[in-house]
């Protein structure tokens, strides 16, 4: 078991939050069970950023679904990265789709999907959502297909 875990640097440790975005904080671990599809569904109702324009806070639930292929985020080093995002100034379509990119690039899972469920400001709440499938694969498909059936 240890040499499964030994690559995670926070489960265990003193926990420092980033002050702004830091994606240097994700880490993997290997998925047990790459040879089946299965999805994975992260929730996170205090997320936190601040508008680029006014420096005021927004707030919303971060759902990312994943099906994962050989590599799996670690969720401490994700609720890190998510902080992260408290003293950063994006828009809400800007947040959602940094999270896809950075976890794309660090795990590379088979399908990938983060919708913001942001909280009303000035009257209007916006819901962006961004999906991602594995290139050549069936998983391309599903990311177009879900894409134009999303609502």
């Amino acid at each position: 078991m240890k040499s499964e875990t030994s690559q995670l640097t926070l489960l265990g440790h003193k926990t420092v939050y980033k002050q702004d975005y830091a994606p240097e904080v994700l880490e993997t671990f290997i998925n047990k069970h790459p040879e089946n599809d299965y999805w994975v569904r992260f929730n996170c109702p205090e997320f936190t950023s601040l508008c680029p324009i006014t420096g005021q806070p927004d707030f919303a639930t971060i759902q990312i679904d994943y099906i994962p292929g050989e590599h799996m985020v670690e969720s401490k080093s994700l609720k890190l990265y998510l902080f992260s995002f408290r003293n950063h100034g994006a828009f809400h379509e800007d947040c959602v789709n940094i999270i896809m990119k950075d976890l794309v690039k660090l795990m590379n899972p088979k399908y990938i999907e983060v919708t913001g469920f942001f909280t009303p400001r000035g009257g209007i709440s916006i819901y962006p959502y961004c999906n991602y499938g594995q290139p050549g694969t069936e998983y391309e498909q599903m990311a177009k297909q879900r894409l134009q059936n999303h609502r």
